[in-house]
């Protein structure tokens, strides 16, 4: 086992550390082999694990973090929702998990070096968020870097998972897209007709055309912006067909975007509320993945800012400040004289000591991870809005955080 990855361990997992009751529940020291790269792969979910993180990462909630970080990747077959989970821990603790689509696309990768490096894989990662976004403390989250090769899978086609694809599934009550809600208002409210839905062909060509001659002539913003949100979901989909669907899906983002005041406007009018603008998500990854940083801050800024205080659901802002964060250390690395790269051993999977929270011992074996908590998502009776918790046993919340608080 070499000194370097071993100091370089050592160092992180002391930094801004402060001992609290998960760490104290790690119960097992296992083999970790290191592992690096240049491509982003991101972490979800890291909402649940704020506490585990902060103390990971010390200091004022309220002032931005960038925090260097080795982070093991912990398959989880006998998990009850996806038998592909692959559980993202730092310093003994879940933080998060792959998203569901990358995670089936890792898998078999991550399998076959398990087996043979004889343990579990840690990659390089950085913590970052964190500061103030309106009158709340921003999440922090969690990116990896990686050589998608290591896994199996080709750089371009790693870069294929759906925006959006990690958010919870809408509950009754709960505004996601606000498709739902706006449906439901219909049926009373001659102001706008979604009745064009019903009417979309199944095959994605003829309802790109159907909905490109929709937003020729319907005036009324929330309609155009449900016919702006399935276009661009349809050019994405016909994106592996049509190698002129990403450009126009780009054109329909950009005109989708210049209507957004008055669509939000429309919005607030009617529910109070600005439900998910997946168009700045999506513009952010697309962005991201071709490395254009500076466009990556301003699609998230421009959705951030669209929200504000009004977000029907606030992780989606989060994430956004997650993205633009991320995107802020690249551009600003890049100012930076350039650094001497990490030592090769590094990339060849050097051997790290590492707690872990599963029981389970490390080996070639995926065994599962038994202590996994399980969320549930409740409606709260004053706003309507969702919001999560541990699913533990007693009476439920009526009421959500904020409502409470």
């Amino acid at each position: 086992m070499g000194d370097a990855p071993m100091g370089i361990f050592d160092r992180l997992k002391g930094a801004g550390r402060s001992a609290n009751s998960e760490q104290e529940q790690v119960r097992q020291t296992a083999t970790a082999h290191l592992y690096t790269g240049e491509e982003d792969l991101e972490v979800v979910g890291e909402s649940r694990y704020q506490e585990h993180l902060r103390s990971i990462c010390g200091g004022d909630p309220a002032n931005k973090v960038l925090q260097a970080v080795t982070a093991v990747l912990v398959p989880e077959p006998d998990n009850p929702y996806d038998s592909n989970a692959v559980c993202v821990q730092i310093e003994g603790a879940v933080v998060g998990y792959l998203p569901r689509d990358v995670a089936a696309q890792y898998l078999p990768g991550l399998s076959q070096l398990m087996t043979e490096r004889h343990g579990y894989i840690a990659l390089e990662g950085v913590v970052v968020g964190g500061g103030m976004i309106g009158s709340r403390t921003g999440n922090l989250g969690v990116w990896l870097r990686h050589d998608p090769h290591d896994f199996g899978v080709d750089s371009t086609a790693s870069a294929q998972r759906r925006p959006g694809s990690d958010l919870a599934p809408m509950q009754p009550g709960a505004m996601r897209t606000g498709f739902s809600e706006a449906w439901l208002t219909d049926v009373e409210d001659d102001s706008y007709d979604l009745s064009w839905f019903n009417a979309l062909p199944d095959q994605d060509e003829p309802a790109i055309e159907m909905l490109r001659g929709l937003l020729e002539s319907d005036p009324d913003p929330i309609d155009r912006h449900f016919q702006f949100s399935e276009l661009e979901s349809r050019l994405y989909k016909a994106r592996d067909r049509d190698p002129r669907a990403l450009d126009e899906f780009d054109d329909v983002c950009r005109r989708h975007d210049a209507e957004m005041e008055v669509i939000c406007e429309a919005f607030i009018a009617k529910w109070d509320k600005i439900p998910l603008l997946e168009t700045y998500k999506q513009m952010a990854i697309r962005q991201q993945k071709a490395h254009n940083w500076e466009q990556v801050v301003w699609w998230a800024q421009r959705g951030i800012d669209l929200y504000g205080d009004r977000a029907a659901r606030p992780e989606a802002v989060d994430d956004l400040a997650k993205r633009k964060a991320r995107a802020e250390t690249k551009i600003e690395a890049a100012r930076q004289p350039a650094k001497t790269k990490p030592p090769a051993v590094a990339k060849s999977g050097a051997p790290l000591d590492v707690p872990l929270a599963d029981p389970t011992p490390a080996s070639a074996s995926l065994a599962g991870s038994e202590g996994t908590s399980e969320i549930e998502i409740l409606t709260c009776t004053s706003c309507g809005g969702s919001f999560e918790r541990l699913r533990v046993r007693g009476r439920k919340p009526l009421l959500c955080p904020n409502c409470r608080g």
